[in-house]
């Protein structure tokens, strides 16, 4: 007779107190060790592990022969009885009547579950089902799950409202030619790079203040350690604020997200770098940043990006999370809104000491500066009509920004690559699994 799971118990509601329980458990055959007459199954499940003991004169020979020839990483269900053993892991082990093996794995893995025998970044991800077997990688994406449902806690409890936006678009979001086209029936379309249209178009709809976290994509022909070509964006955008209310709420969701993350087990189990950063977050102007730099012998003309380079060198020189304000118009997008009488914009971005998180502006609300703007970027205002009629309408002052997810995750935990930070990366050169 199998073995039913539905009353499985997870590792972690087990203890010593279950003693003299009967108890069915289903997982993976983590680890064997076997000493003669003696052995041990190290099962594991999604919450930590329990070691299953065979001894040969007490389980009888047959399941003893049977539990010995299971090869790693095997599934199984085993029912058996819960005894308290201080010197087993968890200060119980369980004593098996029954073992039903649901899945043979086979002999050769494509990578060491129990990460005694490390693999490249690329071995993990082509085997990316079992490199989340792997203790590391597992609790990242826990870490991943709880970091979206703080940050839709957070949102939501403030009066946000979720959206869904079009991820199938007819023309770009700020111009440019990173993007993906698509047959769609006779024409041509994109993937989305942005919600930014979208998002903005419904502050005009009476809203107030929306999110979204959804996939971008960007075709940018990168290769680094930082760079995805689809991402995930938390995207928020807010009607009858400064870009100084939106600067705050950024902050504030940052330091809640390491808050609500910093008493997970899993980071401490993991070696996983972690610390809460304080609040507020510096602010600097571009200009400041252009001074920094040339400080530290990097001369760069008004009006320039910063490279990647730069970014490091502020980030030594800063030390912590930062914005950078005040941005030359010509390096921001259209909807950044300009300050009267400037070239600056009401932009900003927010650094980690090792690259950019976040970017976002108070938005131009006027239709005709708006036109004006597209047409300054070489764009036709007739490609933006659809998102130009809201303006038209009563369009109240409203500002917003956007957060990759994945660079989030990555600063937060101190990951050395983007690509640990998604399950299935979408890169320049990967495109399975």
């Amino acid at each position: 007779m199998k073995l039913s799971v539905a009353d499985r118990k997870y590792s972690t509601e087990l203890s010593a107190a279950n003693d003299g329980e009967h108890v069915n458990i289903a997982g993976w055959v983590h680890e064997k060790r076997d000493l003669g007459g003696l052995f041990f199954l190290i099962i594991r499940d999604r919450e930590g592990y329990v070691q299953v003991t065979f001894h040969k004169r007490t389980v009888g020979k047959e399941l003893f022969e049977q539990g010995r020839k299971i090869p790693r990483e095997s599934v199984v269900s085993i029912k058996g009885i819960i005894k308290a053993e201080p010197k087993a892991p968890n200060g119980y082990e369980l004593i098996p009547d029954q073992l039903d093996v649901l899945s043979v794995a086979s002999q050769i893995l494509p990578l060491d579950t129990t990460g005694k025998v490390g693999a490249e970044l690329d071995t993990r991800l082509d085997a990316r089902f079992m490199d989340v077997r792997t203790e590391r990688t597992k609790h990242i994406f826990m870490i991943r799950s709880r970091m979206l449902k703080a940050i839709r806690n957070f949102l939501t409890d403030r009066g946000f409202i979720e959206i869904n936006t079009p991820k199938i678009v007819s023309a770009a979001t700020e111009g440019g030619t990173a993007l993906f086209p698509i047959t769609y029936f006779e024409r041509e379309a994109f993937l989305n790079q942005s919600p930014q249209l979208y998002k903005q178009m419904l502050i005009a709809s009476g809203l107030d203040a929306v999110f979204e976290i959804a996939p971008i994509f960007r075709a940018e022909e990168h290769d680094t350690t930082k760079h995805l070509n689809e991402a995930t964006s938390i995207d928020v955008e807010v009607a009858f604020v400064t870009m100084e209310e939106v600067m705050q709420l950024l902050e504030s969701l940052v330091a809640h997200v390491y808050a609500e993350i910093a008493p997970y087990p899993g980071l401490k189990s993991c070696a996983l770098d972690f610390e809460v950063p304080p609040t507020p977050f510096r602010r600097i102007t571009y200009d400041q940043a252009i001074d920094l730099l040339a400080a530290e012998g990097e001369e760069l003309e008004w009006g320039e990006d910063f490279s990647t380079a730069h970014e490091h060198i502020l980030g030594k020189a800063i030390g912590e999370h930062y914005f950078i304000i005040d941005w030359p118009c010509a390096i921001k997008p259209f909807y950044a809104q300009p300050i009267e009488g400037t070239d600056i914009c009401d932009a900003f971005d927010l650094m980690h000491p090792r690259l950019e998180l976040s970017s976002g502006s108070q938005r131009v609300h006027s239709y005709e500066l708006l036109k004006e703007r597209i047409e300054s970027k070489g764009l036709a205002p007739e490609s933006f009509e659809f998102y130009l009629n809201a303006f038209r309408f009563g369009m109240p002052p409203h500002a917003g920004w956007g957060l990759g997810v994945e660079r989030l995750l990555m600063t937060m935990l101190g990951l050395e690559n983007v690509r640990e930070a998604v399950l299935f990366p979408r890169d320049r050169r990967r495109l399975v699994p």
